[in-house]
């Protein structure tokens, strides 16, 4: 009787080593991407399709992504969604790497204007692509109707003593100097010289003064919004916070700037450090299913690169991102910005 409890108690043994080995086999994506692209609904989805676990996390500026993605050499994630201004620096330092277009079929599902890759500044670099574009928007103003009567025509308006501690700005490095420089009416805002560089720190930490604080989410402008007298914020997500901002009930408008609105064009690509290369295509490839890219348009209000979605705003304004020239020192002179910094250069 004990051989035969002894023998019963071996192959249930056996039983659940081979079902904790199955679990354990099963494979890991690990995604770094921005809220709002990566629904769990829509992750799970892609689990059940693909019998994979996927592990997402969320940044909220260009500059935690650099710094996330350069986590142990960039071995941390898998996939990463990147600007396409912002990639460059990445493919520089060997942590993105060539994909795989055949591994993307639904690449033909894209529009016309995005299936064209090598026309895309960005993208491709010695004939290998090295990302797929998947959303955009501009980055306008975003003003409260109650406080502001006049549709304001320039981010100039930040600087206004009229909406002093009224203002929501950005927490980031590189579009903040972009848009001083822009303001500053320099030849490149994407490349500051020396002079140029200084006059956009005095110009940030007037705009420091002015603004009641710097925001990381959408979701927490809207919180910020809900809970102060805000007449202005600065859109960095575009579309996205307006429709956050609308579904609060906010009674907000929404407008591109005189001297024209910067844009990103958002991308997936592959981190030098991935596990399972095939499966980090078959995430970009599922995100521009239709039903899915459809998704992220429906749900964060952001256009996607499938789905042709008819729009009256003037593209003339839009001045699509390019790559910066001074990341670091960017980054560096904008937190010290952000500390109280009062000096007249660096």
């Amino acid at each position: 009787m004990r051989k035969i409890k002894n023998y019963l108690l071996s192959i249930l043994g056996f039983i659940c080593l081979a079902s904790f080995s199955t679990v354990q086999a099963r494979e890991v994506l690990r995604v770094l991407t921005w809220p709002g692209y990566a629904d769990p609904d829509i992750v799970k989805l892609f689990e059940g399709r693909f019998d994979a676990e996927v592990q997402v996390s969320y940044v909220v500026s260009d500059d935690e992504l650099w710094s996330r993605t350069n986590e142990k050499e960039g071995s941390s994630f898998d996939v990463f969604a990147v600007n396409t201004a912002e990639l460059q620096r990445y493919i520089n330092k060997g942590l993105s790497i060539p994909l795989n277009a055949e591994n993307i079929p639904n690449r033909h599902n894209q529009l016309p204007r995005f299936r064209d890759w090598s026309s895309i500044p960005g993208l491709t670099r010695d004939g290998k692509t090295y990302a797929i574009p998947y959303t955009y928007s501009e980055m306008g103003l975003i003003y409260n109707r109650k406080l502001v009567k006049n549709p304001p025509v320039s981010m100039e308006a930040m600087w206004d003593k009229a909406y002093q501690g009224k203002v929501l700005a950005f927490n980031t490095s590189n579009h903040n100097f972009s848009i001083a420089g822009l303001l500053l009416g320099v030849r490149n805002p994407f490349h500051l010289n020396k002079h140029e560089f200084n006059k956009a720190v005095d110009k940030l930490i007037a705009l420091r003064r002015n603004v009641l604080t710097f925001y990381n989410s959408p979701e927490e402008a809207v919180e910020i919004y809900k809970e102060n007298e805000i007449a202005l914020v600065f859109g960095n997500y575009g579309d996205q916070q307006v429709k956050q901002l609308q579904a609060s009930g906010a009674d907000i408008g929404y407008v591109l700037p005189e001297e024209g609105a910067f844009a990103w064009l958002d991308c997936w690509s592959i981190t030098r450090g991935v596990k399972n290369k095939k499966l980090a295509e078959a995430w970009i490839n599922f995100m521009l299913e239709k039903s899915v890219s459809n998704a992220l348009t429906e749900r964060q209000g952001l256009q996607n690169t499938v789905t042709a979605i008819s729009d009256d705003r003037d593209e003339k304004k839009i001045i699509w991102l390019e790559p910066i020239a001074d990341y670091a020192e960017r980054e560096g002179a904008w937190g010290k910005i952000r500390s109280g910094y009062t000096g007249n250069s660096f």
